[in-house]
């Protein structure tokens, strides 16, 4: 187990300075650009959470060797994903012109911390409470479940190519509405309806009325989806209010006419 998170630590960082060197060397892009494209751009750890998802909800209510270790492998990457974003963050206001008070070295962290405060305790969650709660607590029952949770990421490419496009400057293409159409429909599908659906799979697994399910169901799911869901239903809402910006914008006619 610990040979697997090490390579996760090896692997997420790895592939995040792969990508911003190289796009740095090839394409000549400053370090900013490159290194906010590169956080966006690094779908990996996302196909991984599908896949290991996908094998774990097919072996329905069995065991799958996939869960336990991709846990494992996978938890650096909410510690890696906070750095990378904080250094997005900061080049971001860097290139606005934007200097962050105080002037101290912990000026910056502070700052985001400040502005990104729901992914922060979002990311700290999912390591102090959930991987515990999934490699220890659970003791080795519910796969399929886990594997519905891992279906969650199915959103994060199209939440990253939409990020990446704002760095680009490519908000008014056609890709662009397309990508934030899917955006909101598969945020809706594999976030927003995930934890109704897992009750409504527990009940039917344990032959319980769906109240009896929420009642019932283990201490460690009631808690996490408690504090999980009302995160995607709130970025949820988010990202329809940015949608219907856009198309009130797209509506618009250019300037001079």
């Amino acid at each position: 187990m610990l040979g697997l998170m090490f390579a996760g630590v090896l692997f997420f960082p790895g592939l995040f300075l792969l990508f911003s060197h190289s796009l740095r060397i090839l394409m000549g892009w400053n370090q900013a650009d490159a290194i906010i494209v590169s956080a966006r751009s690094e779908r990996t750890p996302v196909h991984t959470h599908a896949y290991a998802g996908t094998a774990c909800v097919r072996v329905r209510f069995r065991r799958h060797w996939l869960t336990d270790a991709y846990i494992t492998f996978a938890a650096p990457y909410f510690v890696y994903d906070l750095y990378a974003m904080f250094l997005c963050d900061r080049h971001r206001h860097e290139v606005k012109g934007h200097e962050d008070e105080g002037g101290t070295r912990s000026a910056p962290i502070l700052a985001f911390v400040r502005r990104e405060s729901l992914m922060v305790l979002h990311h700290v969650f999912m390591v102090v409470f959930c991987l515990p709660a999934s490699l220890v607590w659970r003791q080795g029952k519910g796969d399929y479940f886990q594997g519905l949770v891992f279906l969650a990421e199915l959103s994060t490419p199209f939440v990253c190519l939409a990020k990446v496009l704002i760095q680009l400057k490519r908000t008014d293409t056609l890709a662009y509405k397309v990508n934030g159409a899917l955006t909101l429909l598969v945020f809706l599908g594999c976030r927003v309806a995930l934890f109704p659906y897992l009750y409504l799979a527990y009940s039917s697994y344990a032959s319980i009325p769906v109240h009896q399910a929420v009642l019932g169901a283990p201490w460690p799911c009631t808690l996490g989806a408690g504090f999980l869901w009302p995160l995607q239903i709130y970025w949820f809402w988010l990202m329809c209010q940015r949608a219907r910006r856009v198309l009130a914008e797209s509506g618009k006619p250019p300037l001079g006419k």
